[in-house]
């Protein structure tokens, strides 16, 4: 793949984030009741960086959580015993059941990801609410999924992947599109 471009460096990452905890704050009035949960792996990330910004903006620091998604995927094959695989990967600060779960990922594309967060979560507990905080919107949905917060859209073919790029995965922070 070649590189076509870098869309966001890390002041415009910044930028975004700072800007997605403001919507936050204004959307659900405040803190109470929120709880900010990461889609493994860059999702992690962003969520705790969320958690500092909202902490430095109200001075609370809200619950986050953590979440792997890969086995409630619908794209993956059954177990080799014909069984359905099962969630094996969790970790919460605070019970979910009656909190605003507000869902962290880097890119949105098809939206089978977020639908899998969803049922994972629900798995777990029953939220009064589940938002999606999205850093890059890509489209080209598959699924009636939408973004309530998103730093960037960034417009692309099917043909074109958006590679993001943060200091505590990959130790470079941009968000980039590549070509075939």
């Amino acid at each position: 793949m070649k590189q076509k471009a870098v869309v966001l460096d890390q002041a415009a990452i910044n930028r975004a984030l700072t800007r997605i905890a403001h919507e936050i704050l204004e959307r659900n009035k405040g803190v109470d009741n929120l709880m900010l949960v990461g889609i493994k792996t860059r999702g992690v990330p962003l969520s705790e960086r969320l958690r500092d910004k909202i902490a430095s903006i109200e001075g609370v620091e809200i619950p986050i959580g953590q979440i792997d998604i890969t086995l409630y995927r619908d794209d993956l094959s059954h177990t080799s015993a014909g069984q359905e695989p099962e969630f094996r990967d969790a970790d919460f600060q605070a019970q979910i059941t009656g909190k605003k779960i507000i869902l962290v990922d880097d890119v949105l594309f098809t939206g089978r990801t977020v639908r899998a967060a969803m049922d994972a979560i629900i798995d777990q507990g029953r939220p009064s609410q589940i938002q999606l905080a999205v850093l890059i919107d890509r489209g080209h949905r598959e699924l009636p999924i939408r973004a309530d917060y998103i730093g960037k859209n960034i417009p692309t073919s099917q043909d074109e992947v958006i590679v993001v790029g943060l200091d505590e995965v990959d130790k470079e922070e941009q968000v980039s599109i590549f070509e075939n």
